[in-house]
């Protein structure tokens, strides 16, 4: 087949110059001529449908198709590729990049409002990528105490042996932040809300002390997805997913993205071949078809969480309850414009501590007891036995992770019915008559 028909031809890519020469810009993608680019001031709901779709020339499939192929054909674009270091923009080696990748890290960039995204096997492929690419031996990063589990360990455990210095420090104190910085500080590392006691810091003032002393600022902006914050918008450089969760938003796919301005995503990129972190065709697919419905799916998730944290706020069976929509510590600086929900996680303690909570988990006929989050379905966990299980009791007592804590996904479920199951199950868990 000719190349040029299906958009990956001879004009496509500009004539790459020197390296070395400060004129040689890069392009935003990759990105064919078959994939809808569209422009990122669109809402939501139309980029989530729209934006990377490839429109298949042959068939007029208006659905992007699989491109289930480990390589492809080789031709003059394939050579110049190689020798002018475009090895992103043209269909070589599925490692390299796969017109499924393309379409679906389109559609990634454009909800992110950024130039270019790169998909990766998963959350926390995209996480090591992103920091060995923006980082190197000699470097300092500093991040928070209560990232994701598989975060703090990576930075905990991996980098130090790899010549990087991590401070952790706590996300809301922005003070703390300025006075870990180093002359050799060059990424800043913090969730948009913390995982799981769900802490929303100031990005826009961890952007100011980035640019202040030079470093780079990096977003995981899984908990909260695009449709709620765009961190790029409040001065991130980078911003990373685990699309296994929101973005996927079925439970069926594992997966994780990097987006950003291109110069950056490209390192990204490199790291992920070296890696081999590649995001097979399929999984593309099914994240490409998953996003179409994120809007819908995050607006439900943000009312029915908000819904849910109220009430689990008056419930007597309750000690406390984290979530933005109640306010408190932490939250009274946030510059509420800048957000348009906070997702569907709620966090809360139940009375009687760990037993209190195993037992009221055992009673729920609704919410799925499971690791995960961001499905369409509720799920349910204990953060102190799955994702924070391997932290020492001082470092779970320092983040805030109390006997009886319990995160919950909250899906799309009629919010009446999982409060009615929420309560009998507290009910049920912490009414236990004495023998």
């Amino acid at each position: 087949m000719d190349r040029t028909a299906i958009g990956f031809g001879e004009g496509h890519t500009p004539e790459a110059e020197w390296f070395d020469e400060l004129r040689r810009r890069r392009i935003k993608g990759p990105i064919s001529t078959q994939n809808r680019s569209l422009p990122r001031s669109l809402s939501p709901e139309t980029l989530a449908v729209h934006a990377g779709t490839y429109e298949d020339p042959v068939t007029g499939a208006v659905g992007t198709p699989i491109f289930q192929t480990s390589t492809f054909h080789l031709d003059e674009a394939s050579y110049d590729a190689f020798s002018d270091g475009a090895l992103r923009d043209v269909p070589i080696y599925s490692r390299y990049g796969n017109p499924s990748q393309w379409s679906v890290q389109e559609k990634i960039a454009a909800l992110e409002g950024a130039e270019s995204a790169v998909v990766t096997s998963s959350g926390m492929a995209a996480i090591a990528a992103t920091i060995y690419a923006l980082t190197n031996s000699g470097s300092h990063i500093i991040s928070a105490y209560d990232v994701y589990g598989g975060t703090y360990n990576l930075l905990r455990e991996d980098m130090p042996s790899a010549g990087r210095e991590v401070t952790f420090v706590d996300p809301l104190d922005l003070e703390a932040v300025r006075a870990a910085i180093r002359p050799e500080t060059q990424l800043l590392l913090f969730e948009s809300l913390t995982n799981p006691m769900l802490k929303a810091p100031d990005i826009r003032g961890l952007a100011q002390i980035a640019r202040e002393c030079g470093a780079l600022l990096v977003i995981d902006n899984t908990f909260l997805s695009p449709i709620n914050v765009r961190p790029l918008n409040l001065g991130a450089d980078i911003v990373i997913h685990s699309a296994t969760k929101y973005l996927g938003g079925h439970s069926d796919l594992t997966a994780g993205a990097a987006t950003g301005r291109r110069k950056f995503v490209d390192r990204v990129w490199s790291q992920v071949l070296r890696f081999g972190g590649t995001l097979d065709p399929l999984v593309c697919f099914l994240l490409e078809r998953g996003i179409k419905t994120l809007a819908l799916r995050i607006r439900a998730q943000n009312e029915n969480a908000v819904a849910i944290a109220e009430y689990l706020a008056s419930s007597k069976y309750v000690e406390a309850v984290y979530h933005p929509a109640l306010g408190g510590k932490g939250y009274s600086d946030l510059r509420l414009q800048d957000y348009q929900g906070f997702g569907g996680m709620v966090s809360f303690e139940v009375v009687g501590g760990d037993t209190g909570a195993l037992r009221f988990m055992e009673h729920l006929t609704l919410p799925y007891v499971a690791t995960s989050l961001g499905g369409v379905e509720s799920l349910v966990s204990m953060p102190s036995n799955t994702s924070h299980s391997s932290l020492t009791k001082k470092q779970k007592d320092m983040i805030g992770i109390n006997p009886g804590l319990i995160r919950l996904s909250v899906g799309i479920e009629n919010v009446g019915d999982l409060i009615d199951d929420i309560q009998e199950s507290l009910k049920a868990a912490c009414e236990v008559k004495a023998p």
